[in-house]
């Protein structure tokens, strides 16, 4: 049972991630840096500690008395996780966004899944998925056939990017963007624009970018395993006022501000270097763009967004913090991404092979999210 809530919750957290662009698109007048940054105070800033506030009494006391080494490693690897996200816009840039999105995506979940298994392989922690379990137990091995099947689905669904990508250019349809100004790789706009006009296509220069990009994209993963001593002392807190029912829902909270933080620091001067830039800094103050309005949409996309990990946190609880639970996160992500951009019609306009290619996309990821649910229901 605590498998199919875990599976349920990771889906919730994969629908909010694969769906909080949307409420960015009704914003109006304000270049991408402007919205970005203000839904960004929501995400990482105001709304984390507002779900702590809910849901853990005195969050405040666990992290004024974890160690410096907590704090520290969790922000930076927050920072680093944010860096990750920036730099998906130059692997875009140099492999396309058919291409580049598989490759960083397929890497994130990847490092994010195996990276703490191998760490706690080296350095045993009770209650710790390790490299070996995942390689020598049945549960494990179908855990690791789900994650195989994962990235066999996400490359299938780069075949069909790509598809997309060629029939469009050809009928003149791609817009053109600039990818530096696009940073989280969650953000469904890239999967409808090309760099038409511009021969930038470097595949050994986006090889190494996208490689940077997945393995520091998968560090917000890290962050949660760095800053378990807070959300242990959350846990047994709870556990304590409320025995034999099990583990606490909530108890990452705690964590995601720290984590939260780091991404912050990156993606504030990130979209204030780009204010400057651009000269896009008038845009919080333009009264000829609906103002309330586009706080209000950046607010709730920024809410949205970091739903995602609330509801990740919860479905860790139940699943352990173990890599089945980074599996499940970015395959919800990248399936509702998918069924979104079929709702969406953002499509219109392929070839029918292209679009039965992306279907298969879809229905390879979630047998994978089946796979992975099957393996933990086996622990």
């Amino acid at each position: 049972m605590n498998a199919i809530f875990g599976v349920i919750f990771h889906f919730i957290g994969g629908f909010a991630s694969g769906s909080f662009y949307i409420p960015y698109k009704k914003v109006k007048g304000w270049a991408w840096e402007s919205y970005w940054l203000v839904g960004g105070l929501f995400s990482w800033l105001i709304v984390p500690p507002v779900a702590a506030w809910l849901t853990i009494p005195d969050f405040w006391a666990i992290i004024r008395e974890a160690d410096s080494a907590t704090i520290g490693f969790a922000f930076l690897f927050g920072l680093l996780w944010g860096i990750g996200g920036l730099t998906y816009g130059l692997g875009v840039r140099y492999l396309g966004v058919s291409l580049g999105s598989s490759i960083i995506l397929g890497l994130c979940m990847v490092f994010g899944a195996l990276i703490p298994a191998v760490y706690y392989q080296i350095n045993p922690s009770e209650g710790k998925d390790t490299i070996s379990m995942l390689l020598t137990t049945h549960w494990g091995l179908i855990v690791m056939l789900g994650l195989a099947v994962c990235i066999f689905g996400i490359v299938i669904s780069g075949m069909a990017g790509v598809g997309k990508e060629r029939e469009l250019s050809a009928k003149g349809e791609l817009k053109e963007i600039d990818p530096l100004a696009h940073s989280e790789y969650a953000n469904s706009d890239l999967e409808e624009t090309h760099l038409s006009g511009k021969d930038e296509y470097k595949f050994g220069l986006g090889l190494l970018v996208a490689i940077i990009s997945g393995v520091l994209s998968a560090c917000f993963n890290f962050g949660i395993e760095a800053a378990k001593p807070m959300a242990d002392v959350a846990n047994n807190l709870w556990k304590a006022n409320n025995p034999s029912q099990g583990e606490f829902l909530f108890q990452n909270n705690v964590s995601y501000i720290i984590i939260l933080w780091g991404g912050l620091t990156t993606n504030l001067i990130w979209c204030v270097l780009l204010n400057i830039r651009n000269k896009t800094y008038g845009d919080y103050v333009d009264l000829k763009t609906p103002i309330i309005k586009n706080i209000i949409f950046s607010a709730l996309a920024g809410t949205t967004w970091f739903l995602q990990f609330f509801f990740y946190g919860m479905g860790e609880s139940r699943l352990g913090n173990g890599p089945s639970s980074w599996i499940l996160h970015m395959a919800f992500i990248i399936l509702v991404a998918n069924l979104w951009g079929l709702v969406l019609r953002e499509w219109k306009g392929v070839s029918q092979k292209t679009l039965k290619t992306v279907v298969w996309g879809i229905i390879v990821i979630f047998i994978s999210v089946l796979l992975v649910g099957l393996g933990n229901s086996m622990k």
